[in-house]
């Protein structure tokens, strides 16, 4: 295969590092002033990266000797990747203009762009060191993102935790990836997946441990989950609701496509260790939450809960099971974004942001519409019917079945009921508290817009995408086996 049809394969990501460095020149020479143009320019760079998956960028194989991998699978994960980065530019011009002073500058699509490329090599690597740039290129732009508001003390503090601990988490990976190479030989997924299905040595085992360890971290799997809260709570809600999407994603396709088709032979091992994260996340998660009196923070221990349920459906270990965690994201990024849109709704009279629960007090009769939808965010998290929360619960449960997981499936639908207390008194509290103040109004379309395609798409009228999205997930998890 020629060098030339090799970049093919890499298309999207080509496509969004000439876009990044592009505007990153056209922000140095416009300046603030060329803020707006900037970030319409990078929604239609990650729109071209969608188009770019078209062709053998979704279907091309492994290219550059093992390192990239074009498959359905990268491609799914990339599109549910590049609308998030859309939606978390789009919704941060009006929030960064009223808070602080602090305008949004151009050099935030930019990095958002820069963060797509690596969370495109993560899905896509075929080799544990592909992974770990990918990874790193991903992680170092999420840094400097959490700390965007630079007059902000808990901006500067989550960015700082969050680079100290991605630093211990990336040394546990890389040292985990060093175990795996030393007893195999390879870093390549193929070579490895052979060393373990040859026998698992004592070397393999702990280096086994140590790269689900450090995919943990990313992933905010406890007992890996420790910055998760700060850093929502700290960062800008864009930014935020962008943390919670995108880069749960691609770290969730990344620890598929290592578990699958890197340590596949060695199921029966990292089993335990999903399940034990999966079970520890959804608990820990839920009861956190309880105490919880600032609704990001309440998110991020929500969105500890949701990756505990995704894990349920990778301990399957079958097709059956990695479609339906593709499928579990595809909703959990509809509800998380619709729920962090209305948080930047949510605005006191002098037009800084409001974010404790208190606050949302008898929204019901002050903002009914935004209440109603909110309501519907948080029984779709809940995953109760018929919201289409349901039915990424019910497929990951299915999948665990199916799988002869009988009891983790029982035990994670019990443990389902302890999120379900702290969403419904966010319902509670909006429905028959007394009216707190009135949030300012707030006139966005884009915002509004969203928040109604969300909210639709989490409705009973989801159910009917199920046969597409069913039919797409399947064909992106048969790519991995």
């Amino acid at each position: 295969m020629s060098y030339a049809s090799q970049l093919l394969f890499i298309l999207p990501e080509l496509v969004l590092t000439v876009g990044a460095l592009v505007l990153l020149l056209v922000a140095a020479w416009g300046g603030q002033g060329s803020t707006r143009a900037v970030s319409l320019a990078s929604v239609a760079v990650l729109a071209g990266a969608g188009i770019a998956l078209i062709g053998p960028a979704s279907s091309g194989g492994v290219a550059f000797d093992g390192l990239y991998r074009a498959d359905a699978f990268a491609a799914f994960a990339k599109v549910l990747i590049y609308t998030a980065a859309a939606v978390a530019i789009l919704i941060a011009p009006r929030f960064f203009q009223r808070t602080s002073g602090d305008d949004l500058r151009p050099e935030y699509p930019v990095l958002i762009l820069l963060s797509a490329v690596g969370m495109g090599m993560m899905v896509s690597a075929g080799d544990l060191l592909s992974l770990y740039v990918g990874l790193e290129l991903q992680s170092l732009a999420a840094y400097v993102l959490a700390s965007f508001m630079r007059r902000d003390v808990r901006s500067a503090e989550a960015g700082l935790k969050y680079f100290v601990l991605g630093g211990l988490a990336s040394g546990i990976l890389l040292y985990g990836i060093s175990l795996v190479y030393g007893f195999t030989g390879t870093t390549l997924y193929d070579g490895i997946a052979a060393a373990y299905a040859g026998g698992t040595s004592t070397g393999l085992l702990f280096g086994l441990v140590f790269v689900f360890a450090g995919l943990a971290f990313k992933i905010a799997a406890v007992p890996f989950h420790m910055w998760t809260p700060d850093v929502y709570e700290g960062a800008p809600t864009p930014v935020t609701a962008f943390f919670a999407s995108a880069p749960k994603v691609a770290a969730v396709a990344l620890a598929i496509r290592v578990a699958i088709e890197a340590m596949g032979p060695a199921l029966l091992d990292w089993r335990q260790i999903v399940i034990f994260a999966a079970l520890a996340s959804i608990v820990l998660g839920g009861v956190a939450a309880i105490g919880q009196t600032n609704v990001k923070r309440l998110l991020a221990y929500s969105s500890i809960n949701n990756i505990g349920f995704a894990l349920i459906g990778l301990a399957a270990g079958t097709e059956q099971g990695v479609a339906a965690v593709l499928v579990y994201m595809t909703i959990y990024v509809v509800m998380t974004l619709g729920s962090f849109l209305i948080v930047l709704q949510m605005r006191g009279a002098d037009g800084q942001p409001v974010e404790s629960i208190a606050a949302l007090s008898g929204m019901s009769r002050t903002r009914p519409l935004l209440a109603l939808a909110l309501a519907m965010f948080m029984f779709s998290l809940a995953g109760i019917p018929p919201l289409f929360g349901f039915y990424a619960k019910f497929a990951v449960f299915d999948a665990a079945v199916s799988a002869g997981l009988f009891p983790l499936a029982v035990i994670g639908i019990a443990a389902s009921v302890i999120g379900a207390y702290y969403y419904l008194r966010i319902v509670k509290t909006m429905y028959f508290d007394a009216p707190a103040p009135a949030f300012a109004p707030v006139d966005d379309r884009v915002e509004g817009g969203l928040i109604a395609v969300s909210a639709v798409l989490i409705s009973p009228l989801g159910y009917l995408l199920i046969p597409a999205l069913g039919a797409w997930t399947l064909a992106a998890a048969r790519a991995l086996f």
